[in-house]
This record gives structure tokens, sequence and C-alpha cells, in this order.
């Protein structure tokens, strides 16, 4: 799909499903390509006079590549979060191309960011004036989006350290499923933050940046909130950790007092088993099997030493 934002509008227009005669408007601002076309791609490569990165180019891509100038235009590609609300969150890749006046996007997944920024564009123009200044606020809601699923993620750990130290069972499976969640969800933030930050980075040297201070401010202005995400996004990956060795504490103690309870059990039923053993054999010559007192006198026997080893356990503390 091939979407278009007019700098002098505040509609966000879709372009014709016959391209054959349609060319981009002159006053386009910005140009989202979602999954487009081969002839989508086409069209906007003979318009703009730019080459098109490919899926496949998109995600071969290097990290150290990702950030290029070519044919008068500035290629950035970034990681954004995807599907944050679901059990499966993931990463995508997203280019961004500033050439000239226009900012073109070029994306096969669906960022929520992109979703609430394209619905704001469309109330107001202002947001898309030309290509520089929609990429930076285009990067904001990025970073906006990265904060919000940082601090809901933040919250869900919250709750759970309460019911994880709590004094009354917690379910540990659960508790682990929430755990690796937040953990997956944090280093997808991180990723995506370092990339944003070497876009930033990288945007200063585009001709449409390096020319005006107040755009270098913004620049600014977003990198320091990428910083202090990245140092929240590591702190919380920390408490994560944190809360993962103490469930996983929680656990072997309580699987350790089974297995302790299973020993005890254990060690006091083996000299019953082991005088049962022996009265149980068919010799002949066995003399108290003849007394009268023999079969009380055995289940005496044996329950002291069933109950005597239990009576030293409880005085050693083991139970």
């Amino acid at each position: 799909m091939l979407k278009f934002v007019r700098s002098a509008l505040a509609e966000v227009e879709t372009a014709p499903a016959d391209l054959a005669n349609w060319r981009l408007p002159e006053d386009a601002s910005w140009i989202d390509l979602v999954q487009p076309t081969r002839e989508e791609e086409l069209r906007v490569e003979r318009d703009l006079a730019l080459s098109i990165p490919t899926p496949e180019e998109m995600r071969e891509l290097e990290p150290s590549s990702r950030l290029y100038q070519e044919g008068g235009a500035t290629f950035m590609t970034i990681m954004v979060l995807i599907n944050a609300d679901t059990e499966y969150p993931e990463i995508g890749p997203v280019t961004f191309v500033l050439a000239g006046e226009r900012l073109i996007t070029l994306r096969y997944i669906e960022p929520r960011a992109f979703s609430i920024f394209t619905a704001e564009a469309a109330r107001n123009a202002r947001l898309c004036p030309e290509g520089a200044t929609t990429l930076l606020n285009l990067v904001d809601a990025v970073v906006n989006r990265a904060s919000q699923v940082l601090e809901r993620t933040a919250s869900e750990v919250d709750v759970l350290s309460k019911e994880v130290f709590a004094p009354t069972p917690t379910d540990f499976n659960a508790a682990l499923r929430v755990l690796g969640r937040a953990q997956v969800i944090n280093a997808d933030i991180r990723e995506s933050l370092v990339s944003l930050a070497r876009l930033l980075s990288y945007a200063t040297l585009a001709p449409q940046m390096s020319g005006d201070p107040g755009r270098k401010e913004r620049v600014a202005e977003i990198s320091r909130d990428v910083q202090f995400l990245l140092d929240q996004a590591s702190f919380e990956t920390g408490n994560v950790s944190f809360l993962l060795d103490a469930t996983l504490g929680f656990i072997n103690n309580t699987q350790n007092n089974v297995i302790k309870a299973l020993t005890v059990a254990g060690a006091a039923f083996l000299p019953p088993t082991l005088l049962a053993s022996i009265w149980g054999m068919n010799f002949e010559f066995m003399p108290e099997l003849n007394e009268r007192w023999g079969y009380p006198a055995a289940l005496t026997v044996i329950v002291l030493t069933g109950v005597a080893p239990l009576l030293w356990f409880k005085k050693r503390g083991w139970f």
C-alpha cells in the first residue's frame, strides 16, 4: 500500500490501484510504503529517482551499514517494536529515506507508533510540513511508544515482585512466563533504542538537518530521551534478572523441601523395613516366631525403630 500526506492538507491519502498514469503529488511531504507491491516501488523510484531497498536488503543489512547516503538521499534503517500487546512481541526493520523535502518510509510491519502518528497527522497538517520535520516527529512517536511499553512492563514486573515475595503461595510458572516476556520486551526495546540513537546521530549529517540549528537541537533533545530510556531499560533488565533468580530460588527451595521430606520418610522407614524383612524369612530355626510374645514384640520394635529416627531428625531441625 502506498500512502502519502500532503504538506498543506490534514489528511492521509492512498494511491489508486491503477498506477499507470498516476504520479506522486508535488506537495507530498511523507510517502509511506506499507508492504508495497513491486509496481508501487517502481512508481516511487521513478518519480523520486531513488532505489528503494528490498525486504531482503532491509533484513540483511548489518547494523553498521543501515545508515548511508546515495543519490542525494539519506537512508536510515531502524528496528521497531511490534506486537507489544501480545504474548509474542518482536521487532522489525523500518527504513527512512530523507530525500529533499520529502520523507519516504518503507516497512513490512505495522508498529503501533506509526498507527498513532498517522491518525494524528490526519488531524494536524503541521506534523508533516516537510520531510525533515516529519522524520523528527515520527521518530519522537516511536520513542514515546517505546517509553509507554517500557513503563507498562515495569509496572507488571513491580506487581509481580510483590507477589513473589508475598507470604502467600505464588504461581511460579505464571511468574516465569511474565518475567520471560518482560525480558524479551526489554531486550527488543534496547535494540530498537540503540538503532534509534544511531539514526539520530547520522541524521545530523543530512543536508536538511546540518544547516538548521533548530532541527539539530530537536535531534539532541530526542537523543537525550533515547539515552534516558536506554538507562531505564538497563535498570529494568537488571530488575527482571533479580526477580528471575529469586523465583528460581523459591522453586529450588520448594523442591528441596519435597526431597527432604522424601529423604526423612525413607530414612524413617528403613529400619522397620529391614526388621520386617528379617522376620519374614522362612528359616526353620527362628525361636522368636514360636513365642507368644513374638508378634507384639516385633510390632513394638518396628514402631520404635520407625519413630526413633523421626525424633532424631526433629531434634536436629531437619523438618
